[in-house]
């Protein structure tokens, strides 16, 4: 059968980690099709906890192939404290594919990323700092290296040898304006050292008195290319081949629509698109591939670094519910920001996406909550408009207009119909599907895996 995309429907930290493992259940293939190691999805099964960023949410099942794509932007050294770290976990077997033609995040897009985000100041994006639009900036440059140019020394040492030199020379540019290549490396691999002692020391000798060395460079090069090296192939063809025979595949997006490099909240964004939209790109295969698409959305809003935040507020009740939700960057660790639901931009991401399906995550958290409220439109410039500016200072200046409805205090973690929801619950997701104009096919009500209730079979 086609293709089913996950994508997140408002700025990230949906919950996509937990529904796309719970989809994998009846999927062949996962493919993830965009972004890098700044992704992190938490999954929780069995009683345990596990962080992804890279790896596939069906890394877990050993006759799932999981698949990194060729819009994926490939971190080995992450990569590989990943590996290491669900193995310790006692995951030990599973199938990875990688693209050939995935683009690599090197050390050097690491520093980049670190200085950026110092020269930007008041202009920072709130990068994980982790190199990816370093990365895909090369790309765009078409002067990255991909995963099969690892297995050819000589384009290999051409390569390094041109980036090496010109981001040298980039490093001089943002020292000259008071940026220290020393302190902003130290800061984007600061939860690097706190997770892989090892890992942190290789990456911290490729600077050689404040400078980038070619030759660690290459020598990190060719133990990726060993690293890596089991895992290449075309994934282009083994997708669409899937996709002939009519296995279930399944396309997971990193990150979510609003920061979407086109469709996102400008410039706040990734440096690549988690719209269902990019997936057949970023797969190597046919736009008809995608039957359908799960948005996943909080049954609240959430966003971790800089950027327009309509609805957000801060009280006792934000409080509430970051601390009930967990609402801490799986990546980053960092505090997200709380905000009510905000149906414009979920309208938005339906629009851009093609929304057929929502999964309405985290619903438990709300209760406890006596009115809980929902934005339905903009005031901006003293008009009111239901879709999202496109303007930076418009966005900024728009004030949400409010629909509010009843909360409920029932402890809904362990209801397993919908049926036996209390009613204001139930009404709660049936006005979310009335203002996005997509229907509500699953509802999670705790983290677990288990903790899902299915409304319609996405499969």
């Amino acid at each position: 059968m086609p293709g089913i995309a996950v994508v997140g429907t408002q700025w990230g930290d949906e919950g996509k980690g937990k529904i796309s493992n719970l989809l994998s259940n009846k999927a062949d293939l996962v493919v993830r099709y965009q972004g890098g190691n700044n992704a992190g999805h938490s999954i929780q099964f069995d009683g345990k906890r596990f962080a992804l960023h890279l790896l596939p949410s069906a890394i877990f099942n050993p006759d799932v192939k999981n698949v990194l794509a060729n819009g994926v932007v490939v971190d080995p050294m992450g990569l590989m404290t990943e590996i290491k770290s669900i193995r310790e976990q006692g995951i030990t077997e599973f199938q990875l594919f990688i693209s050939d033609r995935a683009h690599i995040v090197m050390p050097y897009h690491v520093i980049l990323d670190g200085m950026q985000e110092e020269f930007r100041q008041a202009r920072i994006i709130g990068t994980t700092k982790r190199g990816i639009g370093p990365a895909y900036t090369d790309k765009a440059e078409r002067i990255g290296i991909r995963t099969i140019d690892l297995f050819d020394d000589a384009l290999l040492k051409s390569l390094i040898h041109d980036n090496v030199y010109i981001k040298n020379k980039m490093l001089d540019i943002y020292e000259a304006e008071g940026v220290n290549v020393v302190d902003a490396y130290e800061s984007a691999l600061v939860k690097v050292k706190g997770k892989d002692a090892e890992a942190y020391d290789k990456l911290k000798s490729v600077l050689v008195n404040n400078r980038i060395s070619e030759d660690r460079i290459f020598e990190l090069a060719i133990e990726y290319r060993d690293f890596l090296k089991p895992y290449v192939t075309d994934t282009s063809v083994m997708i669409f081949d899937a996709l002939q025979n009519n296995e279930n595949v399944l396309f997971e997006g990193a990150q979510g629509v609003l920061l979407c490099l086109d469709h996102g909240t400008y410039p706040f964004v990734t440096s690549s698109s988690p719209t269902s939209s990019s997936a057949p790109l970023n797969a190597g295969i046919p736009a008809s591939s995608i039957e359908k698409t799960v948005g996943i959305v909080k049954a609240y809003s959430t966003r971790v670094g800089a950027g327009a935040f309509p609805t957000k507020f801060d009280d006792e009740i934000s409080t509430q519910i970051r601390e009930v939700g967990r609402e801490f960057g799986t990546t980053t660790g960092r505090p997200r920001l709380v905000g009510w639901f905000d149906a414009v931009l979920v309208r938005h991401a339906a629009r851009t996406s093609g929304l057929t399906d929502l999964s309405i995550m985290l619903l438990d958290v709300l209760s406890n909550i006596e009115t809980i409220k929902i934005c339905n439109s903009y005031t901006v410039n003293g008009k009111e408009v239901f879709n999202v500016p496109a303007g930076e200072t418009d966005f900024n200046s728009a004030t949400p207009n409010y629909i509010e409805l009843p909360g409920w205090t029932e402890d809904i973690t362990g209801i397993e119909k919908f049926d036996d929801l209390p009613e204001n619950a139930k009404a709660y997701v049936r006005k979310i599907e009335e203002l996005t104009k997509v229907k509500a096919s699953i509802v999670s009500v705790g983290p677990d895996r288990a903790q899902t209730i299915i409304l319609n079979e996405i499969w």
